[in-house]
């Protein structure tokens, strides 16, 4: 069995599955559209014994996250997203940031509707933005988060919805609130500092509770598979945003192995911490990376 936990030996052969691990058409685009992303805040882990208090909390939506400028809609990597004129009527004109939102366990359904170039309105009158904060305002969250709840109330429309934010009081309260939402086929919970301004890039003031970390990577290569996949992709070489590279051959399905993600684009993997060095620790492959979007 390979060692998926040891960075990539520049020495270690690097297999190209034929005809089944191209490049990314988009590739190019997804680097030109990120030199013009919203100024986001991005989660950092939470350890499992974090203390709730000066947090408020809420559940982490397991969705596409999209910005609201106060004109147009957009993916997190700065793309124009297609959404019908009347999903966004009367929305204010203050920057919203939020995940679109069809419902828990749906994010494959919700990926592929709000990534067609012609929407499908049947579709988006099952989305909610699910606004969680208001990028660039001035305030503390606590305050930003009482402002959105007016700006969703002031909107004619119910395709806008303010996230819950709750004080907890302790961490036998945390926990029973993640677990309410993992039974329910929830992702997790969001614990965001109540008293800490907005500041885009990765922040320790928004954590994100859940049973498994995960991050994103980018594909570097495909590596044949042996024995019983062989034929088929057997691991993919990545990058996640820290540098580091590493392999991940678990968590794909039988067609994810005939059919990888191509070389060039964003995967979102599972991990249960990192090694001294950085890498991850017993990573496997979850799905596309909706930082690709």
């Amino acid at each position: 069995m390979p060692d998926f936990e040891t960075p990539v030996s520049r020495r270690h052969a690097l297999v190209a599955v034929a005809g089944l691990c191209g490049a990314a058409p988009w590739a190019a685009a997804r680097t030109a559209a990120n030199s013009s992303a919203p100024s986001i805040e991005l989660l950092s882990s939470a350890p499992l014994d974090v203390d709730p208090a000066g947090h408020l909390v809420s559940e982490k939506f397991d969705g596409v996250r999209a910005v609201w400028d106060g004109h147009s809609l957009r993916f997190r990597s700065g793309r124009p997203m297609a959404a019908p004129a009347w999903f966004t009527e009367g929305w204010p004109d203050a920057a919203l940031d939020g995940e679109l939102w069809g419902g828990r366990g749906r994010f494959d359904v919700t990926s592929a509707s709000v990534r067609r170039s012609v929407p499908d309105d049947a579709e988006w009158r099952a989305l909610q933005l699910m606004v969680f904060d208001l990028p660039g305002a001035a305030g503390s969250f606590a305050q930003r988060a009482q402002r959105i709840e007016s700006l969703v109330r002031g909107a004619p429309t119910g395709s806008l919805m303010a996230v819950d934010q709750a004080e907890l009081a302790d961490r036998a309260a945390l926990r029973s609130r993640l677990d309410s939402v993992l039974r329910g086929g929830g992702e997790g919970l969001v614990l965001h500092r109540a008293d800490a301004p907005w500041a885009a890039g990765r922040s320790t003031a928004v954590l994100k509770l859940k049973p498994l970390q995960d991050a994103e990577a980018q594909v570097l290569a495909c590596e044949a598979g042996r024995g019983r996949l062989t034929g088929v992709m057997g691991a993919l070489r990545v990058r996640n945003t820290s540098g580091i590279e590493f392999r991940i051959g678990s968590g794909f399905t039988d067609a994810e192995r005939r059919d990888p993600p191509a070389v060039g684009s964003w995967v979102t993997y599972t991990h249960r911490g990192h090694t001294p060095s950085g890498v991850p620790r017993f990573a496997s492959y979850w799905r596309a990376a909706a930082a690709d979007l």
